[in-house]
């Protein structure tokens, strides 16, 4: 079978606009599964476990502002610990697609959700030719918002014929952590651009023109093209 996964992970919440919480970044990672990554992850599994994260989810949110599992961890042990997920994504045969919603733009929750569905939509229609290629196309989300559950199945039931959603663990997948860190980084893009980066990200990743250099730059190579 011809397969296509996409990992989907989101940054931001459905509540009102906040300074503190002003965008909503849905980020979808695809791996076409006629394409081996067996062996990066094993690279990467051993990576982690020579830092003392063995069959260890990260979650770079929290890895950032040294919380959970990262508390008594140096900023430089921190900063290993995202660099090989990324160097993970950078070498492996897959490509991302983000979406990007400013959510002062939005009245209220409805416009947001419709906003998003009508993207995500038009994203799949302008690549239609590119997913029907596929004799199935199978899409992993931990559930973790009620809202994009239903944007995603409605959108996907809409779109596709050939389709499948798979509930997914964190802990099984690696690019559901690929995911997660893409979104991050693009959430990062988005607060270099504004002059707002905080304190614990300047630690981890020095400065403006670091991130981009070292992480941004790289990243965008990743960006889907059909």
């Amino acid at each position: 079978m011809n397969n296509l996964s996409i990992f989907v992970d989101e940054s931001g919440d459905f509540g009102e606009y906040h300074p503190h919480s002003p965008y909503y970044i849905i980020a979808m990672v695809l791996h076409e599964q006629s394409k081996n990554i067996s062996s990066n992850i094993a690279k990467l599994n051993t990576e982690l476990s020579c830092l003392g994260c063995e069959d260890h989810v990260v979650h770079t949110e929290p890895l950032i502002r040294r919380e959970e599992d990262y508390e008594h961890l140096l900023p430089s042990e921190r900063r290993h610990i995202f660099t090989k997920l990324f160097y993970f994504i950078s070498k492996c045969d897959i490509q991302y697609k983000a979406f990007i919603f400013h959510k002062k733009d939005f009245q209220n929750i409805f416009k947001l959700e419709k906003r998003m569905a009508r993207e995500i939509s038009a994203f799949i229609k302008e690549n239609l030719s590119y997913f029907q290629t596929f004799d199935k196309i199978i899409l992993y989300y931990d559930n973790g918002q009620h809202e994009l559950s239903k944007i995603l199945n409605t959108v996907l039931a809409t779109e596709l014929t050939n389709y499948d959603i798979r509930r997914v663990l964190p802990r099984n997948y690696k690019l559901f952590q690929a995911a997660d860190l893409i979104c991050t980084l693009e959430l990062l893009r988005l607060k270099s651009q504004a002059g707002s980066l905080t304190r614990s990200e300047t630690l981890i990743f020095h400065s403006k023109r670091a991130l981009k250099k070292d992480f941004l730059k790289a990243l965008s190579k990743k960006m889907f093209q059909p």
